[in-house]
Parts: structure tokens; C-alpha cells; sequence
């Protein structure tokens, strides 16, 4: 696996990867979703789907990929690497290295193949050397538990001073945004108090993204 210092040093600026509730009824989230990527550069949205029939799954995947496609953004599904060949989405995101594992001969090479719910540096690296095109720190397991902030900022910049493929960090809070983008995120990680911010969430992403802004304005 190719280190950082093999490359040309300095990144591109760091953008956001916008994660959605669980959405049940594409149609009804469609306008919020709309709004939002209007609202902020956004490199990819992580679709998170509810249960539910699967024809609608992948009816409701289309619309919103559709809706991505208009601004470039990538749309990524948070698992379903089987329903991916079979929709327009871009790839999907796969948690625990055994999902990551059984789920990178499936995308690769033609789809995204997002790694997450890496609890170790060696999970992390067992992840990038299996060819998953980003790794994943910080986000909440099925508890809603995850490490501190600081513990967090350790493990990426750890990464983003050694390793080749990007790290997105996973933000709880606007603050955490400025946090992660300055411990070398390449891609943060912004959802539910996006989604749940009183102004809505297209003002709430481009709250976040002004934060990334001022965040390469003070280097």
C-alpha cells in the first residue's frame, strides 16, 4: 500500500460526505435531499435505507441517485453491496471487516467500496491493502457509542500522515467538523445533526461547509 510521502505533499481540500437518515420514502425525502446538495459542495451522500420491500429500495435509489448525479455527487449505499449492480448507485459502504472482506471482490473494480466500523489500526490497514477506496473513523456502532474526539483526530492523522487512500472523518457536532478537517480528513462526515438542525438541513450543510472554508483559510 502506497505511504503519503510517496506522493506529492499537500491534499485537495477536504469536503463533506453528507449521510441521510434512514430514508423509507425516497419521494418524500427527495426535496430535503435536493436542498441540501444545492446548498454546499458535497463530494458523496451515504444512503442508509430503511427496511422495506426490495423493488422500492432500488425504485427509491434511483430517484435519489438521479437527483446526486445533478451536482456530481457520488451516492453511496451504507451496505446492499448486492443491490448496487442492479441501481445507479456508485458503490456502497461496508462496516466490520468481515462485511468489508466479503464486499470488495463484489464492487471492485467498477464501484465504490467505502470501509467502515474499524475498530483497529489493523483493520483499518487490512481494509486500504484489500483495495477499499476510503476508510471510515469515528462514526457511532449500533450502541451510538464511538471514541472521543481526540482519540478520533489520533487515528486520522495517523492515517493522513501514512497512507495513500483517503479517511473521512466522522463529525457529531459543527465544532467536530473543523476538528477532523484539521487532523487531515480528507472527506467529513456530517448526518444526523444535519438533518435535525432547527434551520434546516441545506442551511446546516452550508454552515458545515463554511466551516471546512475557514478551515483551509487559516493554514
Amino acid at each position: 500500500m502506497a505511504t503519503k510521502n510517496q506522493r506529492e505533499t499537500g491534499r485537495p481540500a477536504p469536503r463533506l460526505y453528507l449521510l441521510t437518515p434512514p430514508v423509507d420514502d425516497a419521494a418524500a425525502f427527495a426535496t430535503a435531499l435536493e436542498q441540501a446538495l444545492a446548498a454546499a459542495d458535497i463530494a458523496a451522500v451515504l444512503l442508509r435505507l430503511a427496511p422495506g420491500d426490495e423493488a422500492e429500495r432500488i425504485s427509491g435509489i434511483e430517484l435519489l441517485a438521479s437527483l446526486c448525479a445533478r451536482t456530481g455527487t457520488a451516492l453511496v449505499l451504507d451496505g446492499h453491496a448486492d443491490l448496487v449492480g442492479r441501481c445507479a448507485a456508485d458503490g456502497a459502504h461496508l462496516t466490520g471487516i468481515h462485511a468489508i472482506e466479503g464486499g470488495l471482490e463484489r464492487l471492485k473494480p467498477r464501484h465504490i467500496a467505502g470501509a467502515g466500523g474499524l475498530t483497529t489500526r489493523h483493520d483499518a490497514m487490512l481494509a486500504a491493502e484489500g483495495g477499499a477506496d476510503y476508510v471510515l473513523f469515528g462514526e457511532p456502532d449500533l450502541n451510538g457509542q464511538r471514541p472521543s474526539l481526540t482519540a478520533i483526530e489520533d487515528r486520522i492523522s495517523w492515517w493522513a500522515e501514512v497512507f495513500e487512500p483517503p479517511c473521512v472523518g466522522y463529525a457529531a457536532a459543527f465544532d467536530e467538523v473543523t476538528a477532523l478537517a484539521r487532523a487531515g480528513a480528507d472527506f467529513v462526515a456530517i448526518a444526523d445533526f444535519v438533518w435535525n438542525d432547527a434551520r434546516g438541513a441545506a442551511a446546516a450543510v452550508a454552515d458545515a461547509a463554511e466551516r471546512l472554508k475557514q478551515t483551509e483559510i487559516a493554514k
